[in-house]
């Protein structure tokens, strides 16, 4: 199966395409349209903030392709943190920006306000597996997977939830729409668990 890890300046790159790796899965990164044509599925990493990586993917000038390959060709996709966040609407840190619209919802920050909760969410949480979705099958346990982010995304449709973390109430970890996959989480840094997601989106 042909990945393509998508470059647009702020991404998790090489943890990402090592993790692939490890599951003999040779996957490319690229900012190159034609490889993001050519692949059988689309990986979408990131960090920062959602203007940073809109910025990014306008400067790349890849929007356009990504949109043609996933919402009319139906490719798959997995955002991975502030990858998933770009597939919302809209985004509301540090102002409000459009984002790729894939999935219906908006991206703001988590509530903060209440004891013991601290920005940004660093660290290992369990996530609670919802709505039978593709991307959260083949856990024996509840599963636990690596956070790094201050905002979150709340879909319109929580339909579309795959499971959810607890973090001053709950968070969306997980997402699934049809050939859209979302991990809040970094799946690269989540060892057997992290693995395991990457093994149902190539799968689904």
């Amino acid at each position: 199966m042909k990945v393509c890890i998508i470059d647009y300046g702020v991404g998790n790159l090489a943890s990402v395409q090592n993790a692939f790796a490890l599951l003999q899965v040779d996957a490319v990164v690229s900012d190159k349209a034609d490889d993001i044509r050519t692949a059988e599925t689309l990986v979408l990493p990131g960090v920062g903030s959602f203007e940073a990586g809109m910025n990014g993917l306008t400067d790349s000038g890849l929007i356009e392709v990504i949109a043609e390959e996933v919402m009319v060709k139906k490719k798959k996709i997995l955002g991975i943190c502030l990858g998933m966040q770009l597939f919302a609407t809209t985004g509301f840190e540090n102002g409000e920006f459009a984002g790729l619209g894939f999935i219906e919802g908006s991206v703001v920050k988590i509530d903060d306000t209440k004891e013991n909760i601290r920005l940004p969410h660093i660290g290992w949480n369990d996530v609670t597996v919802v709505n039978g979705h593709c991307i959260g099958k083949g856990f024996k346990n509840t599963p636990i997977f690596y956070f790094v982010h201050s905002y979150h995304f709340m879909p319109k449709d929580i339909g579309v939830v795959a499971g959810y973390c607890d973090y001053g109430g709950e968070v969306v970890a997980m997402m699934q729409k049809e050939n859209i996959f979302g991990a809040q989480f970094h799946p690269e840094k989540s060892h057997i668990d992290g693995l395991q997601i990457l093994r149902n989106f190539l799968s689904c």
